[in-house]
């Protein structure tokens, strides 16, 4: 297992980028509906990432999937749209910059191929059959699809002739807003974190003091922006709500009761902030009796 962290950023990253040309090269020709296209290039690329995991026996590979994987489904997105310059700039620039930060986050956490998350080597915790199934299926194409889906909305927005307006205006301000709060959150923990005096203890003040779960919000707020985007277009249909939807439910019942379950293990005073504080919207702390 590779141990030192710059090789194994830049592996990381040489993966991906032969993952992405490789299965942009084996895309059938035939293939009319740009979103099928797009769908199955984002489901080859998640294929190859992880025969990658599987190879380096670490599914961490797949983390910066998440936040890489829509730069390039978006950059040809706005190639191939006839709207104007400023509407791609609108839309593609606030998800760059989310893209970006999320990227640069993991670049500065990740401790490189010696560490998985804890998320992923619990799934794996199982029988060697079923293992592969939850490698596969549950750490690896599944968020995919997730993303796919909430991406979605942004058809609407590319493939319609599409005038700037003021509803997409504030979908990109929204977004950005979005992408800031989810920064702020994380800074603020990673300050916290860096406190020796702070180890086993929770982080409650300043954005966590009302939320314990303000960089999640964040995230989740993003993807509102996306589908706000599509719905701005004038063309997108009332059920495209799902997108963001299915985004939040799986940060409410699956990203949020994981982390709260782990920090239970982890820290004494976690149990009383829990039952204070939000789990995800920012909140005053309840005052118990």
């Amino acid at each position: 297992m590779l141990k030192d962290k710059k090789i194994s950023q830049i592996l990381c990253l040489l993966i991906y980028f032969l993952s992405f040309y490789f299965s942009y090269i084996l895309l059938p020709e035939s293939l009319d509906f740009i979103w099928l296209k797009i769908t199955i290039w984002h489901v080859y690329a998640t294929i190859f990432i992880y025969f990658g995991s599987v190879l380096l026996k670490n599914s961490s590979l797949y983390d910066p999937f998440w936040s890489i994987a829509p730069i390039p489904i978006v950059i040809y997105l706005a190639i191939h749209s006839e709207n104007s310059m400023l509407l791609k700039i609108l839309i593609t620039l606030p998800i760059i910059f989310w893209a970006t930060r999320l990227t640069l986050n993991w670049i500065i956490s990740w401790q490189g191929f010696e560490h998985e998350d804890f998320r992923y080597i619990k799934l794996k915790n199982t029988s060697k059959f079923k293992a592969e199934i939850n490698n596969f299926f549950g750490i690896h194409l599944f968020p995919t699809f997730i993303v796919n889906i909430c991406l979605y909305p942004l058809i609407y927005v590319f493939t319609n002739k599409v005038d700037i307006n003021f509803g997409l205006y504030i979908a990109s301000i929204f977004t950005f807003f979005a992408v800031i709060l989810e920064t702020v959150a994380d800074e603020q923990m990673r300050k916290f974190r860096l406190n020796p005096n702070n180890k086993g203890k929770t982080m409650k003040y300043k954005l966590w003091k009302y939320s314990r779960h303000p960089n999640y919000l964040g995230e989740i707020g993003f993807w509102f922006g996306i589908y706000f985007m599509g719905v701005s277009s004038g063309f997108a249909p009332f059920w495209i709500i799902i997108c963001p939807l299915l985004m939040l439910a799986l940060f409410v019942f699956v990203s949020c009761p994981m982390m709260d379950q782990r920090s239970l293990k982890n820290r004494s005073d976690y149990k009383d902030y829990m039952e204070k504080t939000s789990q995800l919207f920012l909140l005053p702390p309840k005052n118990l009796i």
